[in-house]
């Protein structure tokens, strides 16, 4: 059961990954300006969503800082509120949100597999 938390916490770090990647010289005014990017940085937050429910209550506890409840209904929000998705938000979410995310995924994974490799836990 602990692997399935752990698959879904790499997943998570891979998105988050992406969500960087995709933002990377991106400023405000582009972001609004550019639906491929957003769209890119939908997708990936959608992945975060989809994989936070895969986490299991013991590894939730070493990351209670985070509402997760919050980052699994964003999920819905994009898949089911996609035409009222504000592009100011969405960079909101993203600036504001996003580092203290992937800390509590890298704790969660260093918590759920102590032995993993610096890769995941770095």
């Amino acid at each position: 059961m602990r692997e399935r938390s752990v698959a879904a916490l790499e997943h998570m770090l891979e998105a988050l990954g992406y969500v960087k990647e995709d933002l990377a010289g991106v400023d405000r005014a582009r972001f609004r300006a550019d639906r491929r990017v957003r769209q890119l940085v939908e997708r990936n937050l959608e992945l975060i969503s989809a994989a936070s429910r895969r986490l299991e209550p013991e590894i939730l506890r070493h990351a209670a800082d985070i509402d997760w409840r919050a980052v699994a209904g964003m999920g819905n929000v994009l898949r089911h509120e996609y035409h009222h998705v504000d592009p100011d938000a969405l960079w909101e979410t993203c600036a504001r949100d996003l580092e203290p995310i992937e800390a509590a995924v890298r704790r969660m994974i260093r918590h759920a597999r102590p032995d993993a490799s610096q890769d995941s836990a770095t």
